[in-house]
């Protein structure tokens, strides 16, 4: 009987713990991550017109000799379009192996139509790290967040509107 009672006491503990490790309301979420503010790496406005600025040059000397046309300065994602991506990605990295653990932005360009070289693109790749076994709570992967082998990028953004257009586009 007495094994029996303990049983039972280590179960309630083990739910009690899986219950407040493991539920998730999103109510208290989205209020934690309101009051955590920006995430790192965020800019002001004004920095990124001097980031915009310092480009300039270098999209004149790829415009004007190898377009020949106003290149793309960006590219636009919806918003359920990066939630999918990001949610298509883990997925994704979990059947290769890997543990997705963010996204590496890439230029790119399309390739040359009708005689005419093609927009500067951009695109996502996912990045991550190897898996670790399935006994373990931890990764200890040393080899850092690389491009995801057989991992989909995304693509397929808008161009910028006007394709020339700096920032900010207002």
């Amino acid at each position: 009987m007495k094994k029996v009672v303990l049983l039972l006491l280590g179960i309630i503990i083990g739910l009690a713990i899986a219950y407040f490790y493991f539920g998730t309301d999103s109510e208290a979420d989205a209020s934690k991550y309101a009051e955590a503010g920006p995430p790192k790496g965020v800019i002001t406005e004004a920095q990124g017109i001097v980031l915009n600025n310092a480009y300039t040059p270098r999209y004149r000397l790829v415009s004007d000799s190898i377009v020949r046309r106003d290149d793309n300065r960006s590219s636009w994602y919806s918003l359920q379009d990066v939630r999918d991506y990001l949610s298509y990605a883990e997925n994704q990295a979990r059947e290769l192996g890997y543990t997705l653990t963010g996204v590496r932005v890439y230029l790119g360009a399309y390739p040359e139509s009708g005689g005419q070289a093609g927009y500067t693109t951009m695109f996502l790749a996912p990045t991550g790290t190897k898996g670790t076994s399935n006994g373990s709570m931890i990764n200890f992967a040393l080899d850092g967040d690389g491009d995801i082998p057989g991992g989909s990028p995304l693509n397929a953004g808008g161009n910028g509107e006007p394709p020339n257009g700096n920032y900010p586009n207002n």
